[in-house]
């Protein structure tokens, strides 16, 4: 078994308990989707059926739903207390910015709950990397997109946490933190699964705290565990713990613990399917990376 699979049981249980305290910690995850959102400046596409994968406490669904008052918002989430928060504040927001359509789905990103061609634009912000087969998930965001439609997503790039992996390393032999995949890797596999004109580009975003403790707690909060099939079980020692605060604290900047994350941006469209001559469809189904 691959040691860096996520165990998807006990990602769904962590979103579930960090529901209630989500926004209060996710700042990274709502600056990520305030900066996507400025990219739909650009994009001249009008849906009238938006799938927001990955879609937590609702912050970015409200948010599509009054730039585009007129579409069904579905907001699908694998953690169903997520979307029992989202629809505890919806109420409030509807009635600020009138009523709009939305449809909750508790599901998996991996494999979707939706009929082909069913949706123009699908929205995904920070959600991809908790996927275990990326290049299948694209192939059923691919699916589920109707002809020009739009994906738009945001991940986390192969730099994120670089200080806390640095700290981590040599403390044990479990994984402390999940792997992430590179943009350029991320691109081609968009090709492979049938997607065109893909766009890619990344940023630095670099978050700072008082101690080691609290970056962890952030990560508690937001739910954000290790839920990699190589992480250790039960609770660190206390030498370890020790270790992992003094390699940490090497890192220590202008007073400062610096948390960086490398935030992946892509978005590309769904094109008419190439035809053979005999008039047939040609379907890319999906493919793994050697």
């Amino acid at each position: 078994m691959d040691e860096f699979a996520i165990d998807k049981k006990l990602m769904r249980r962590a979103f579930n308990r960090a529901a209630a305290a989500y926004d209060a910690a996710a700042v990274l995850q709502r600056e990520v989707c305030a900066r996507m959102l400025e990219r739909l400046e650009y994009i001249k596409l009008q849906p009238s059926r938006i799938l927001d994968a990955g879609s937590g406490t609702g912050w970015g669904t409200r948010r599509l739903a009054q730039r585009y008052p007129a579409a069904q918002m579905i907001a699908l989430d694998i953690a169903s207390d997520m979307l029992q928060t989202a629809r505890g504040r919806s109420g409030w927001w509807q009635k600020l910015f009138g009523g709009t359509k939305q449809m909750q789905v508790c599901g998996d990103i991996e494999a979707l709950p939706l009929a082909a061609n069913s949706v123009e634009m699908v929205w995904s912000n920070l959600t991809v990397q908790w996927c275990n087969d990326l290049p299948a998930t694209f192939v059923e965001l691919h699916r589920v997109l109707k002809v020009d439609g739009l994906l738009m997503f945001s991940t986390f790039g192969p730099d994120t946490l670089k200080e806390l992996r640095r700290a981590f390393h040599g403390v044990d032999q479990h994984n402390h933190l999940n792997r992430f995949t590179d943009m350029h890797d991320i691109g081609d596999m968009l090709m492979h699964s049938g997607f065109a004109e893909p766009v890619m580009d990344m940023e630095y975003i670099t978050l700072t705290y008082d101690d080691v403790r609290g970056v962890l707690q952030d990560l508690k909060t937001i739910g954000a565990h290790n839920a990699t099939a190589g992480r250790g079980h039960g609770l660190m020692g206390k030498n370890a713990w020790a270790r992992l605060v003094e390699n940490y604290e090497r890192l220590r900047s202008n007073g400062k613990l610096p948390a960086t994350f490398e935030v992946v941006y892509g978005h590309a469209w769904k094109p008419q399917p190439r035809m053979t001559k005999e008039g047939a469809a040609i379907i890319q189904t999906s493919f793994k990376l050697k």
